[in-house]
């Protein structure tokens, strides 16, 4: 039976994306949607892409764009390679791409440029990879960097009084414009949890795999949910984005 799962933030865990894929025993007949960040962190994000590249060759896939993977872009394209972006895991991102042609670089860069902002689908969830701040939805929202960069929606929800229905006027009218929304950008580990979060209609599978968690994927309409092992165990002699964890940019 055809699956829709969605997968939280990889930073560069092939290992993690490996073995998550195989522990969801995912078969070709699933749609995948990947929420974002698929680079920055550990020492495999080329890898990374390579892999999503012929994923998506034998089956559904859908790449939103993160705010990493923004980076990423603009390096492969541009050259810049801003010190905000490499204090904050772009160093082992350029340095996964050691040994890559000009042509295979090409390839990546497409990749990047194919990705979306945010997704739709048929029972009108949302997949965005951080938020929006309009009350009209992401499609009305003025700064695109939004859908990459935004908390406020998510820390909205987790504010939330869990009395509060959706008829009172004080519902915030953001959560009103979906069934449900899927995200990743902001670590549940903030609030002390290795697993996926949900608040209000909003589900959260960013569960820190670019720190001291692990990856999670999710079967969005059962909410079944697998892990990998806490990154720090599959890359022992890595730090990932922990050295860099306290300064965390907002």
């Amino acid at each position: 039976m055809k699956r829709t799962l969605a997968i939280g933030d990889i930073h560069g865990g092939f290992k993690a994306l490996k073995q998550v894929l195989e522990r969801a025993k995912v078969t070709k007949d699933d749609a995948l949607i990947f929420l974002g960040d698929y680079v920055d962190g550990w020492s495999e994000s080329a890898k990374v892409i390579d892999f999503l590249m012929k994923v998506a060759e034998r089956q559904e896939c859908i790449f939103i764009r993160g705010n990493h993977d923004a980076w990423c872009e603009d390096w492969l394209f541009f050259g810049k390679n801003e010190d905000i972006w490499l204090s904050n895991g772009g160093k082992s991102t350029v340095e996964s791409y050691t040994g890559y042609s000009p042509d295979e670089l090409e390839m990546h860069l497409e990749f990047f440029r194919q990705m979306k902002n945010y997704h739709v689908d048929e029972e009108n969830r949302l997949f965005i990879h951080a938020g929006y701040s309009s009350m009209h939805g992401p499609d009305k929202e003025v700064y695109s960097t939004n859908y990459r960069w935004d908390r406020t929606l998510w820390e909205t929800a987790v504010a939330m009084d869990k009395k509060l229905s959706k008829n009172s006027i004080s519902y915030p009218k953001r959560l009103l414009l979906y069934k449900e929304i899927f995200i990743g950008h902001t670590p549940t580990l903030h609030l002390e949890s290795t697993e996926p979060m949900n608040k209000a209609n909003i589900w959260n599978l960013d569960t820190g795999a670019a720190f001291t968690g692990s990856l999670t994927i999710m079967d969005i309409k059962t909410k079944e949910f697998w892990q990998s092992d806490p990154l720090p165990a599959l890359y022992p002699d890595e730090k990932g984005r922990n050295k860099d964890a306290v300064k965390m940019i907002r």
